[in-house]
């Protein structure tokens, strides 16, 4: 049994982007835990996640967002979604951590963010 997620990744002007396909769940998390942890270690301070294609976020994917959101600040970095769907925007929304997790509403506006 695969897991329904699939993590694309793309550097653009020394910033990476993490294209997200699928749904950010349980069984999951563990997957984009790990890439960005890797990425962080590797010193990429600045991290984009493109959510246009995630159709499912649970509470085990907003601990990882939040998890990685924390040790981005540490060191003087950023995590940053982008293009969120309007249901897991929504998700993000009743959770509160619309005021703790930076959120452009284009792949563009993502781009120009300054840590």
């Amino acid at each position: 049994m695969g897991v329904g997620l699939h993590i694309q990744l793309e550097e653009i002007e020394h910033r990476v982007i993490l294209r997200i396909d699928g749904r950010l769940d349980a069984a999951s998390a563990p997957i984009l835990e790990r890439k960005m942890a890797n990425l962080i270690e590797e010193n990429h301070h600045l991290l984009l996640l493109d959510f246009s294609r995630v159709d499912y976020l649970s509470s085990a994917g907003m601990r990882v967002l939040l998890s990685a959101t924390k040790k981005l600040k540490a060191q003087k970095g950023s995590l940053i979604l982008f293009s969120v769907a309007d249901d897991v925007g929504e998700i993000i929304k009743m959770a509160g951590f619309d005021k703790i997790l930076h959120i452009c509403s284009s792949e563009k506006e993502a781009l120009q963010f300054h840590k």
